[in-house]
């Protein structure tokens, strides 16, 4: 294979590799309140153009499918919201023996209780050719649920619960997420003749978004002066940081060391996530292939 054509099939993960080296030279640019101004083209227009995309490019039977799927939400949810937090609960009785430092633990707890990402699970469930309609129907759905299980969920491992502002949140959610998503479908209806004729790269729009996310996720961490930690406890804290919804919790802090794993668990995510879309790709070519050799 030619560099060029390498280069061409791996072009994602070099668009990752360059926005974080942009970010490290030049966070300022697009932190909160720089001249990006994250706080609105990340949170409302990059993820509203995510969901109207998907909107865009899914049949509307996907849709309507991927709602009927009951046992895969009901999985989803009680993963997330149930299996989890008691799971890293349960890790941190072990952890607390050890030299991490006791209220990075506190704060992986808090991100345990926190819901399922929105944009980024998305993405990246369009990259490896997952069901991207159930993706969208658990992010959305854990989301509004997570408004109301996450400070039941910190009350319940922390002894305390954090003010979640509701009709905020909600209102942001269904305009960010409910209502591209059914805009993007009603202009399939209108355009689905040039849809499956053109086949635009629809894929390739949500990955460049979700660079963008990259880029300003990690702008806020390099310019951020409250994560100075031990490397030990700090590599302990990435390899453990799972992934959480961004939009809900964006502004949610406790003491500074409480709030390292919130800091730190979306360019985790995404970046490691990232990096698995390739292998993860072809392990389920390999499982659609099996099956499909199977069946016949």
């Amino acid at each position: 294979m030619g560099l060029f054509a390498r280069i061409r099939k791996e072009w994602f993960i070099i668009g990752i590799v360059l926005v974080i080296l942009s970010a490290k030279v030049h966070p300022s640019f697009g932190v909160r309140g720089g001249p990006l101004k994250p706080e609105v083209t990340v949170s409302y227009v990059a993820v509203s153009l995510i969901f109207f995309n998907s909107g865009l490019s899914l049949k509307t039977e996907e849709l309507t499918s991927a709602l009927l799927h009951v046992r895969l939400h009901l999985f989803v949810q009680s993963f997330t919201l149930v299996f989890f937090p008691v799971s890293v609960w349960l890790l941190l009785r072990v952890l607390a023996l050890s030299s991490i430092d006791q209220w990075l633990l506190q704060g992986l707890q808090t991100v345990s209780c926190m819901p399922p990402p929105v944009s980024s699970a998305v993405i990246l469930t369009k990259a490896v050719g997952g069901n991207e309609a159930a993706a969208i129907f658990n992010s959305a759905f854990g989301s509004f649920l997570g408004i109301v299980v996450t400070p039941l969920l910190l009350l319940l491992f922390l002894g305390s619960s954090s003010s979640v502002p509701f009709s905020s949140i909600f209102s942001q959610l269904f305009m960010t997420v409910v209502v591209p998503l059914i805009l993007g479908q009603a202009c399939r209806r209108f355009l689905r003749d040039f849809l499956d004729r053109r086949k635009p790269p629809f894929g390739a729009v949500s990955s460049c978004v979700l660079l963008m996310i990259i880029y300003t996720t990690f702008c806020d961490t390099f310019s951020n002066p409250t994560i100075e930690l031990e490397p030990s406890s700090l590599l302990s804290i990435v390899l453990i940081s799972i992934p959480m919804l961004k939009i809900v919790f964006a502004g949610f802090e406790h003491l500074s060391l409480i709030s390292v794993p919130l800091l730190i668990y979306h360019p985790v995510q995404i970046l490691l996530g990232s990096v698995l879309v390739p292998s993860i790709r072809a392990w389920m070519t390999s499982r659609q292939k099996a099956h499909y050799l199977d069946a016949v």
